[in-house]
Formats: structure tokens, sequence, C-alpha cells
């Protein structure tokens, strides 16, 4: 397919070569029309072993539940060796805090193009080569645009003129259409008595975490045993 001015008369030497592209990108307009007239029938195309681009996924393991013991023993330690253990402990968790900060930071800005196995599916066309020729007009706003089609005998090509001076990719907007259908639309009436539960739910409050609270019970036994051992020890 070539696209050609009319500045070089009816037969011009230098055209814009189209060819190897699909013909609805060119002409979108005349392609939708020859669609309409069962000229070309739509067709889905599957690919089974395709392969897409997967979503960014990224996990990491939980972080580690602290027990009572591991808190008392803490604590004893902390009294025990005094302000410096505090103060080097303290650091610590601050640099690694920082550190688990910034590798979160890198791992979520990095983008992977991971590719997949997938299936996809696009449109096709098919040629009905029952119909020979046609022709009709394209309504395009203010002005109109004609097409003639023909097959090319003793081959799989068809033969498209079409107008060139109308121009059908570009559809002026009319806001006053939506405006006037916004404005006829009837308001919805309210209803006449409120259905907020269904007679037969059983509605009740279930569940009980709302709020946590520590086990004496084993706390006191740590807090027990952990005085003990200091005390034998």
């Amino acid at each position: 397919m070539s696209l050609c001015s009319t500045i070089e008369g009816v037969c011009p030497l230098s055209c814009e070569s189209l060819v190897g592209r699909f013909f609805g990108e060119v002409d979108g307009s005349t392609m939708a029309s020859l669609i309409k007239m069962g000229m070309f029938k739509k067709v889905s195309l599957f690919d089974y072993q395709a392969m897409c681009k997967g979503g960014h996924h990224h996990g990491n393991s939980a972080r580690p539940l602290l027990s009572v013991m591991l808190c008392v023993s803490f604590i004893n330690t902390l009294f025990q060796y005094g302000r410096l253990i505090f103060t080097i402990i303290i650091i610590t968790i601050i640099i690694i805090i920082i550190i688990t900060i910034i590798i979160t930071i890198i791992i979520t800005t990095k983008k992977v193009d991971a590719l997949q196995p997938c299936d996809t599916a696009y449109p096709g066309y098919m040629y009905d080569s029952s119909v020979r020729e046609a022709n009709s007009l394209i309504k395009c706003g203010r002005c109109q645009k004609m097409f003639v089609v023909q097959q090319i005998p003793d081959s799989n090509l068809i033969l498209v003129v079409a107008q060139a001076d109308c121009d059908c990719s570009r559809h002026e907007h009319n806001a006053t259409v939506k405006c006037n259908r916004m404005k006829s639309q009837k308001v919805r009436r309210r209803p006449e008595s409120c259905h907020a539960y269904h007679p037969k739910e059983n509605a009740k409050e279930c569940g009980g975490a709302a709020a946590i609270f520590p086990s004496l019970c084993i706390l006191s036994s740590s807090l027990l045993a952990s005085t003990l051992l200091r005390h034998w020890t």
C-alpha cells in the first residue's frame, strides 16, 4: 500500500510506502467499514507459547517473635554489664534498622522485567473471497469519504481506492449531547423503607482479639526462674 499526493498528477512517481503495515492502522475508518460489509471477518488467534512480563512481587521472611525469657535475660544483661553494653546494643540496633531500610528501598525500586510463560489472544482478519467488489460512503463529521474495493484476479490481493481529502482519523467531541442527556435523566428515588439487615441474619459480634493482655502467670514464673538462676550463679 502507498500514500500518494496529488501534486505530481494522476500517476505520481514518489509515494510513501506502507508495505507490511496493518491496513486498519493506516486507514481505520475504511477497515471498519469493510468489516461491517462482510468483506473481512474478525477471528481470535491464540498463542499458547507466549512470554509475558510478570508482576513485581517481593517477599521476605517475617520478623522473629520475642519470647518472655529473651526479654528477661536481655534486661538482666543490661543491669549486669552496665551502660557500655547498653550503648553498644542500641547503636547496633540502629545500624541494623538503617541497613534494613536501605535494602528494602533498593529492592522495591529495582525494576526487573521477568518473563514468564502465558497464553495470549489477539485479533485477526480473514478475507471473504466471495465478495469481489464493494463501494460505500463514510460520514466523517462535515465531509464524506468514498472508497471502492475490488479483488485483483488470480491473486490474493484487493485494490482499495479511498478519497484522501476527507480525514476520518479525527472525531470532534460534542459535549452538548452528553449535557442534554444528563439533564433529561430522571432523579433516582429513595427507597420507602430502610433495609439495613436481613431478618434471618444472625447479627452478633464475633471474635475476641480486640485487645491482647500479657499472661501474668507466665511472666511471674519467668521472673522467678530468672531470679533463682541469678542467685545460684
